[in-house]
């Protein structure tokens, strides 16, 4: 693709620097390289804005300060749902970026967040880093001048929470749901009426009645947005995100203008982060849980036909995506066997052994 063809494409998805974002420091100075961070999450989740703060960090550590990431909340620099935009055109070097906001500039960037019923947050890293995986989602990325580089994980997501009680596939239908990319398009062939808004809105709408249902992350961050206050129900799982990585984003130019001890020094603070993000919630989300049923949230599981559906219906999208879209094609095809690869293999030690120490620690209480 050429440099012309390239601009076309970035014009008309929605890409191009405006004037209304501010522009970025470039220069370096007597003390060193300052680049900005625009963030995607609210500062208020301490997990997920928090291990990227830290990242930023541990970049002027390694770099004695002289190469210093500053993050920046939503709003201070860019809108949340705008940050591949801010980067991809040069208004900022670098953003904290949940690849499925932008599924409607290109549905395959989604490999770099998860896919419904797909990889484990530990199956994600292996494919990342072993399978191919990123080398196949920066190729995809070059195409929009930017550089992505895995900064965390979510983990299985939960599925949201729903102001009236889901017994059966009917109960989707005409449902409001803040529920975006991927997932969203699932939901939509299921009846629901998806919405697509930034974590900070989803109170607010929720308070309002301007949608009935809402999923977000899980326990720790839900119950620190406040969502038990204003749905009773909690489901689970949330199937489209089995993996929900989160991504820097680096403007391409800029990545390339690094000197590569500054390269280094970003991608083995991102390398810390990406594990410590998944160790922090991991650690954080049974006690939430349990602070959520104590609170009144009642828990539920999707019922066999809501899941039958989805399941069916996500895979009929992938072949559908995959004869529209050639990017996404290229990457389904590795992803695709990898996955099938990962479930032969974990059937034979992982979900037997988690299977089994479940219901045995259920016999004990």
């Amino acid at each position: 693709m050429n440099t012309s063809s390239r601009r076309k494409i970035i014009q008309g998805a929605g890409l191009a620097a405006t004037g209304a974002i501010a522009a970025p420091v470039l220069a370096q100075d007597q003390s060193g390289l300052r680049w900005r961070m625009a963030a995607s999450f609210p500062r208020a989740l301490e997990t997920c804005y928090g291990s990227t703060s830290d990242m930023c960090k541990r970049i002027g550590e390694l770099t004695d300060g002289r190469f210093r990431v500053t993050l920046h909340a939503p709003g201070e620099l860019v809108p949340a749902l705008e940050v591949m935009k801010a980067v991809s055109g040069g208004s900022v070097e670098c953003g904290q970026a949940f690849s499925s906001f932008y599924f409607g500039v290109n549905p395959a960037f989604i490999f770099d967040a998860g896919l419904a019923f797909g990889l484990n947050p530990r199956q994600q890293n292996a494919w990342m880093y072993q399978g191919g995986g990123l080398e196949l989602v920066r190729e995809l990325y070059a195409k929009y001048d930017c550089y992505p580089i895995p900064i965390g994980n979510f983990g299985v997501q939960m599925g949201g929470w729903f102001r009236r009680e889901i017994k059966s596939l009917a109960d989707l239908k005409g449902l409001r749901m803040r529920i975006g990319g991927f997932g969203g398009m699932v939901m939509s062939r299921m009846g629901v009426s998806p919405q697509q808004l930034a974590g900070g809105e989803i109170y607010a709408a929720m308070e309002k009645g301007v949608i009935d249902a809402a999923e977000f992350v899980g326990p720790f961050d839900d119950e620190k947005l406040g969502l038990n206050k204003v749905a009773p129900f909690y489901y689970a799982p949330g199937w489209w995100e089995g993996s929900a990585q989160m991504t820097a984003l680096v403007n391409l130019k800029s990545w390339q203008s690094l000197p590569k001890a500054f390269q280094n020094a970003f991608e083995v603070s991102a390398a810390e982060a990406n594990m410590s993000m998944l160790c922090r919630y991991d650690a954080k989300n049974p006690a939430a849980m349990r602070s959520l049923i104590a609170k009144g949230t009642q828990l539920r599981w999707f019922p066999r036909d809501v899941m039958d559906t989805a399941f069916k219906t996500a895979n009929e999208l992938f072949d559908e995506l995959s004869d529209k879209n050639e990017d996404f094609k290229k990457i389904y095809v590795s992803w695709r066997k990898f996955r099938d690869e990962q479930t032969a293999w974990y059937q034979v030690a992982d979900h037997y052994l988690d299977n089994y120490t479940f219901n045995a620690l259920k016999r004990r209480t």
